[in-house]
């Protein structure tokens, strides 16, 4: 028995509430290991005298999540009286273990009783302390939107900044295309006819850039955008057809002109603001671009981008502060919060705890790149972008010796990061402003379809990065930024590529088992990049098949009612095809 591989922890996402009564177990073991049992019972149900020692019930472990070198074991239980004493039973063939809270001890050596290690605990089922997501995000499928670059609205002024719409061939890191506000509630129909029924706009706050995420004043619109009164409407119209909207907050760092940092720059260390920052020099100012002498902190080493001290009660005031205003006046639904790992873990807590107050179903998104359960446990972040998944699927299409088998123990991975109730919610995506467009890394658009099915039947939050819908072309930044080919798509050129993704992104709105978390892997080493899976769902008794072929044609026996199919016909799934059936 590999005992080295054996581990539970008593906390985070190996032991949580998932409901006001139930609970969920994980174990993590080695593949050597045959059968796993939980033993458990309330700590007190035989008295807290040491006459009548505890014994607890012995139950068998049956749900298993497949690694690539471990298994997860996991069970859901419903404690009587909301708490918890338990230890596990490990078989290895013949061999038996016992894992406790402090030690491992082998069947012959626990002959002495079961006092001789410590219990794990669940100690108390506490309703606040359930991690609970707003419900309403796990049936929203996103659209991105990098607001210069998606619509100009019919209240456009040319200023002479902005270069013309359709003047891409020699797009620049600077260029300004004039996308506003108004431009986007004018293409509401556009995304709701998508599918799509939420929308995360980059920043929208005043700035020099064209991105916006080195905000110079967190209380004013970028008047190149709009007004107070266009986000207000545009938030407003949105939810008369049903669409989310989601802001972004850049509080990592500031622009070179917040009005704190210019304080800062003026007066030195008599500025009251002069915490606001990490400076470590008193010769802080200098015309070097980069900051890698420490003179102070910046987003990386970005000296146009000084970092914020969001450990100061200050700055953490001023920020809740404007996030209760915007929740507050213009009606928003979520917040994403760039560089959500390097703001300190105790303004985030403040944070949620006092949006939390103002609107219950506020959703809170980080933009984390890593494993991220540290923001996870329910008091911080609601979710973060689901990278993970981002380079799981990028990974698979792009290297041919990847095995379907590989991509399964990949998923798997990624989906025993988190709570149950936080995978459902997970930003998922093929691509952002950030990442070279999915297009260019497709051998054609097939490949793209089958990754967007892909998708589309993960749990979590799906997203579509504007321009994804017509294969949008575009490696890396500024190229993936490209303003949108309206007058192309208007009549009605990307009208095949679109019809796909609408229907794609319909079915995940109308099958549950798209969202589901139950996966039932399928794949053979017959065909080894034939990605086959069943979903589950338990609102509905029908299972749904999915097979997306990324290798050589397959043969594919389908028993079912064919609800979509791209490359297959006569039982054989042809290379780059997909198809999803009930059955």
């Amino acid at each position: 028995m590999n005992l080295s591989a054996i581990k539970h922890r008593a906390a985070f996402n190996d032991c949580y509430a998932l409901s006001d009564n139930e609970i969920v177990i994980n174990i993590h073991t080695g593949k050597d290991i045959t059968a796993v049992y939980i033993i458990h019972e309330d700590p007190y149900i035989r008295g807290i005298s040491a006459i009548n020692p505890w014994k607890g019930k012995r139950e068998k472990i049956t749900s298993r999540l497949e690694l690539e070198h471990s298994f997860v074991w996991s069970i859901k239980l419903t404690p009587k009286f909301k708490r918890l004493q338990y230890y596990f039973e490990l078989q290895c063939g013949r061999e038996t273990a016992y894992l406790y809270e402090n030690k491992i001890i082998s069947a012959a050596d626990d002959k002495i009783g079961r006092q001789t290690g410590h219990y794990f605990k669940f100690s108390w089922l506490n309703t606040k302390d359930i991690i609970s997501p707003p419900d309403w995000v796990k049936d929203i499928v996103w659209y991105q939107i990098f607001p210069d670059r998606f619509n100009r609205g019919k209240n456009f002024v040319d200023n002479g900044k902005f270069k013309a719409w359709d003047d891409t061939a020699n797009i620049t890191y600077r260029d300004f295309y004039g996308g506003n506000i108004k431009g986007i509630e004018e293409r509401l129909d556009y995304i709701k006819n998508l599918g799509c029924n939420g929308i995360y706009m980059t920043p929208i706050f005043k700035s020099g850039s064209n991105h916006k995420y080195n905000t110079y004043d967190y209380e004013m619109i970028d008047p190149e955008f709009g007004t107070e009164e266009d986000i207000r409407s545009l938030v407003a119209a949105a939810h008369k057809k049903g669409i989310k909207i989601m802001l972004d907050a850049v509080f990592n760092h500031c622009g070179k002109e917040f009005f704190a940092w210019r304080d800062v720059i003026e007066k030195g260390e008599k500025s009251p603001y002069y915490d606001w920052f990490f400076i470590n020099q008193s010769d802080f100012i200098k015309k070097d671009y980069k900051t890698r002498d420490g003179r102070y902190y910046s987003f990386a080493f970005e000296a146009g981008m000084p970092k914020l001290n969001t450990n100061n009660d200050e700055v953490i005031d001023y920020l809740t502060g404007l996030c209760m205003h915007w929740v507050r006046d213009y009606g928003i639904d979520g917040i994403r919060f760039d560089v959500g790992d390097e703001i300190s873990h105790y303004f985030i807590k403040k944070l949620h705890s006092e949006l939390k107050k103002l609107k219950p179903d506020i959703f809170l998104l980080g933009e984390i790149w890593i494993d991220s359960i540290q923001w996870l446990i329910g008091d911080e972040y609601d979710s973060v972008m689901n990278y993970p998944l981002f380079y799981n699927i990028t990974e698979f299409w792009n290297y041919k010796s990847m095995t379907a088998e590989q991509l399964m123990y990949a998923v798997n991975y990624s989906m025993s990061l988190y709570a149950e109730q936080t995978n459902s919610v997970l930003f998922n995506f093929l691509d952002n402003h950030d990442t070279g467009r999915v297009i260019e890394c497709c051998e054609n658009t097939d490949v793209l379809l089958q990754k967007l099915i892909f998708l589309m039947t993960m749990p979590g939050s799906p997203c579509i990065y504007y321009g994804t819908e017509i294969a949008m072309p575009g490696r890396c930044d500024p190229y993936n930024r490209r303003p949108m080919p309206w007058n192309d798509i208007d009549i009605g050129k990307y009208e095949l590529i679109m019809n796909e993704v609408r229907t794609i992104i319909n079915l995940r709105r109308q099958y549950n088992q798209f969202k589901s978390s139950n996966i039932v892997w399928e794949h053979t080493k017959e065909y080894p990049r034939l990605v086959t899976y069943c979903k589950l769902s338990d609102k509905s008794d029908i299972p749904l098949h999915i097979a997306l072929n990324a290798g050589d044609d397959a043969r594919l026996s389908v028993s079912g009612e064919i609800i979509y199919s791209k490359n297959y016909a006569d039982n054989v799934l042809k290379k780059n095809g997909m198809i999803i059936y009930r059955g």
